[in-house]
């Protein structure tokens, strides 16, 4: 029994790589000789530079940057080598940083990312990975820009404070400050949504709220983000802001995209890529893949649906293990999802459930794997006695 084993991270729990131990732990419960291959995915956002590192030779690298509330923190990237470098919005901006009663989305900075993005250039990058998701700043990029050296300038000649709010007084961009290393760079952004900058799918509605924004927060950053694509768009002649994506990460990939050599790619399929999924895939009879919430969002790119739809192409069944199962996730089944469960045994604290997730996934996965071997014994009696009858 070949078994590839492919989630993402349980958010506040576990890393994709602990998740797919306890999965493979469960595997062995019921099938000791089970050959088991572990390949960690993310689709862009948290535990992507994790799943990454877990996958490639990379080396994890370190930097003193700005978070997203504009304090000193610690944050990692990684030298994948080749002039390549992977870097994950989150590690220097990410929501999971900044305790809910200290968010600020109003002033929240995407600063760091500049400056994580400033490390892999002096490291010699000339193609850098960026992936979006899992972010506290609702500031376009702004933030970014500024720390790569660009200006943004009010009516007064004065530089802007830091924050997506502070975008509505913008009057002029000045690039002529930015890093000149950055014309011979291009950037490949991974993300796991389509939402454009603003409006009712915007960064800002859809997401804004899970940063700490109220409804009226909403709409003055909703309207400073189109102040900011206008200005964009007059001065530099490039309009993004409709294009499927640009909402990912409180929009940082339009200012990517807007000033740099920028593609973007759907996140699961780019760690896919690095992580050597489809090779794993090669002769295997069962996928176990998973995440810490399974509803209809999981349609729109995250780990679950890209890693059903590699397995579905080669006739894989695929079992999915949630930490609970939301509202549209039996359309999963039609991508290539075999069977959805949910982790917990019952009625549960979410801390429980946090503290207990590992033991959990252990006890899922034994279960789905003891179903499995059942209907493949029962599969093989009826080949054979099917045999014996013609």
């Amino acid at each position: 029994m070949r078994v590839v084993i492919a989630p993402d991270s349980f958010k506040e729990s576990l890393s994709a790589w602990d998740v797919a131990q306890a999965i493979a732990a469960g595997v062995r419960d019921a099938e000791p000789e089970a050959d088991i291959m572990c390949v960690p995915m993310a689709d862009g956002g948290e535990g992507s530079l994790d799943a990454v590192l877990a996958a490639t030779s990379g080396e994890r690298r370190c930097a003193r940057v700005r978070n997203a509330n504009d304090q000193v923190c610690e944050a990692s990237w990684a030298w994948l080598g080749n002039g390549t470098a992977f870097i994950e919005m989150a590690a220097a901006a990410g929501l999971e940083q900044i305790p809910a009663a200290q968010r600020r989305p109003l002033q929240a900075t995407s600063y760091g990312v500049g400056q994580l993005i400033h490390q892999a250039l002096d490291a010699g990058a000339r193609h850098i990975v960026l992936g979006l998701g899992g972010s506290a700043s609702n500031d376009a990029g702004a933030g970014l820009l500024q720390a790569l050296g660009a200006s943004l300038l009010d009516d007064s000649g004065n530089e802007l404070p830091l924050g997506g709010a502070a975008l509505k007084r913008l009057a002029r961009i000045g690039l002529e400050g930015l890093d000149r290393r950055l014309s011979d760079v291009s950037f490949e952004i991974a993300v796991d949504v389509d939402n454009p900058l603003c409006g009712p799918r915007g960064a800002s509605a859809i997401f804004g709220p899970q940063k700490g924004a109220s409804a009226d927060d909403v709409a003055v950053l909703d309207d400073a983000l189109l102040h900011f694509a206008q200005i964009c768009a007059a001065q530099l002649g490039k309009d993004e802001k409709n294009t499927p994506g640009m909402g990912a990460a409180g929009g940082l990939g339009f200012a990517v995209k807007t000033c740099f050599d920028a593609s973007f790619r759907p996140g699961v399929e780019l760690i896919a890529e690095l992580s050597g999924l489809v090779e794993a895939l090669d002769a295997t009879d069962l996928v176990f893949t998973g995440e810490g919430r399974m509803d209809a969002q999981t349609l729109l790119g995250k780990t679950p649906a890209g890693v059903a739809r590699y397995a579905s192409r080669l006739g894989i069944p695929v079992i999915a293990i949630a930490g609970s199962l939301g509202e549209g996730y039996e359309a999963l089944y039609e991508i290539g999802i075999t069977a959805a469960f949910s982790l917990v045994p019952g009625p549960i604290t979410l801390e429980d459930a946090c503290q207990n997730t590992s033991a959990f996934l252990r006890q899922r996965a034994s279960d789905c794997t003891r179903l499995w071997l059942a209907a493949r014994r029962f599969n093989e009696a009826a080949q054979v006695t099917e045999a014996g009858q013609s």
